[in-house]
């Protein structure tokens, strides 16, 4: 019984090491992200180093994503298959994100590029054009009289 004990407690121990060696790992990649992100302020919009800081600030947030998912939703000791059956759903689902926000945007650029209203409205009509048929009804109004 003693012997039970004492493996709870050595379990115990490795257990809480890993939690908090996964919580310093969680909170310095916060903290460079935020780093990074506070570093962006001063920085021009079309800069090479703010797009540059902005793709690590990616790349550390995706490690984050790792981190989380392998440990908190215990797939870290799970077998490849398992854990597949869950990161290719979820890359599958960024990818649509990505691709219907590309979509939306081109939709606005060619919405704002093209307004038919605007453009049929502004030709300009001359008066004294008739059509066929009102030429033909002024004809015979004025053979009638």
């Amino acid at each position: 019984m003693q012997d039970l004990r004492v493996l709870d407690d050595a379990h115990a121990k490795a257990a809480r090491k890993e939690v908090y060696r996964v919580t310093i790992i969680l909170s310095i990649l916060t903290v460079v992200e935020l780093a990074l992100g506070f570093s962006m302020v001063n920085m021009s919009e079309q800069s090479f180093s703010r797009h540059l800081i902005k793709g690590i600030i990616l790349i550390l947030m995706l490690a984050k994503a790792f981190y989380i998912v392998a440990y908190f939703m215990h797939l870290k000791h799970e077998l490849r298959n398992m854990i597949m059956t869950i990161v290719l759903p979820l890359g599958l689902f960024v990818w649509f994100i990505i691709a219907f926000l590309a979509d939306g945007n081109s939709f606005r650029e060619l919405r704002n590029k093209y307004a038919p209203y605007d453009q049929e409205s502004n030709i300009p009509v001359k008066q004294n054009q008739h059509s066929e048929q009102e030429k033909g009804t002024i004809e015979l109004k004025k053979a009638v009289e």
